[in-house]
């Protein structure tokens, strides 16, 4: 990818990250994030189509740059403790909690949950794949299954943060990890 693409999408992810934790994300303009970003409004609209597209692709860049994009959840032994790419995914959550409230709550950036449903959702077939899934031992469609799994980590995630207080990012993953693999109730 052109470097400037890069620097300029950097920019405007830096730009929005750093207003939705001073504004609710629904009282930001496009126009808001164009100046703090240092670029014009055309500029913003060559890179997105709008601020929920940008605020998924934000945070999916924010969660790769912390190590926490999901990458190393390969689960080939189901340890009853969650495994540490998943905390280091809550971890990640926790540090932006604001900013996922608002992505996961769907009503204020509903682009934004969809687009962090479509990251995560591919990631999860991805990796099943790699990990041999076949639909016909499984008996269910991979589409399915990676959006199961997709739902069922956002679902944790968004309820998780609908708590006051916050419980620790340990307490999630571990909660998140047992639906996942938990076969007994």
């Amino acid at each position: 990818m052109d470097p400037r693409v890069v620097r300029t999408r950097g920019r405007l992810q830096d730009a929005l990250l750093a207003l939705a934790r001073e504004y609710p994300l629904e009282s930001i303009a496009v126009a808001d994030v164009a100046e703090r970003a240092g670029v014009n409004r055309s500029s913003f609209y060559q890179h997105y189509t709008d601020k929920e597209a940008l605020l998924a692709d934000a945070l999916s860049a924010q969660a790769l740059a912390a190590g926490a994009d999901l990458s190393e959840l390969v689960a080939t032994d189901l340890d009853p403790d969650p495994p540490a790419a998943l905390l280091r995914w809550f971890v990640h959550v926790a540090d932006h909690a604001t900013l996922y409230r608002q992505a996961l709550g769907g009503a204020a950036a509903p682009e934004a949950a969809a687009g962090m449903r479509r990251w995560m959702q591919e990631f999860v077939a991805d990796t099943a794949r790699e990990m041999g899934f076949a639909e016909s031992d499984a008996g269910i469609p991979l589409d399915v299954f990676a959006a199961g799994l997709t739902w069922s980590l956002l679902g944790v995630a968004a309820s998780w943060l609908e708590r006051d207080p916050l419980p620790a990012p340990e307490v999630a993953a571990g909660w998140a990890w047992r639906m996942l693999v938990r076969r007994d109730f």
